[in-house]
């Protein structure tokens, strides 16, 4: 009987989730992120909604930072254009596709080379004790600026996605950034148990410019 009962429950549950999914109107970010969501309101350069996960609070979107709203009745609204007098240079498929691959850059895209080789930067920089120990994590995140993100297959959300260059470039773009991030987490880290130990062991407490 219980178990029947959990069933029965379970089914409930799927049948009120999809009837919420089929109910959901869904936001798409320039930044390719995507949000379910209930439209509020539609007002002179703004949008309000509330997003599926919390419906308690009330979010207020420049439209400018909007590429489309697909409603839950099929309809989609585009807000982005091709205008290049504002700097909208791709056609409406082409930053489709970037947004793509800003999304799976976001999604799938790690570097822990990157963060591990500038904790040894940041690390060495620091026990040095020198002031201008931090030139050490700066010169490794220069030199990876130089080194292209290679993008894996499984990584694809989409089939025919690498044959558009904006969607090559959207996963440029978003990777280098998620890239410099950890550089910074790393080298911050590197360099602040560099200074320690070298205040604690390497220096008896002294740092190298108080020597006489």
């Amino acid at each position: 009987m219980k178990f029947g009962k959990g069933l029965l429950f379970l089914f409930f549950t799927i049948l009120f989730s999809r009837s919420f999914a089929q109910q959901s109107d869904t936001v798409f970010y320039l930044n390719g992120n995507v949000v379910p969501a209930k439209i509020i309101d539609t007002l002179i350069g703004f949008v309000t909604f509330t997003e599926a996960k919390d419906s308690t609070q009330r979010v207020n979107i420049d439209n400018e930072a909007l590429f489309a709203i697909k409603y839950a009745n099929g309809k989609t609204h585009y807000y982005y254009k091709q205008d290049t007098l504002n700097g909208n240079w791709y056609t409406r498929d082409e930053m489709w596709a970037f947004m793509q691959g800003e999304r799976d850059a976001r999604k799938h895209y790690r570097s822990p080379g990157a963060f591990i080789g500038s904790l040894l930067f940041g690390l060495g920089g620091g026990m040095t004790g020198v002031l201008y120990a931090p030139v050490f994590p700066a010169a490794f995140l220069g030199a990876t600026e130089l080194v292209k993100v290679k993008l894996k297959p499984e990584w694809v959300s989409g089939p025919y996605m690498t044959s558009q260059v904006t969607y090559l470039l959207g996963f440029q773009r978003e990777a280098f950034v998620k890239r410099r991030i950890t550089i910074l987490k790393g080298g911050g880290i590197g360099l602040a148990v560099g200074f320690t130990a070298f205040a604690l062991y390497l220096n008896k407490g002294r740092w190298i410019w108080q020597n006489n």
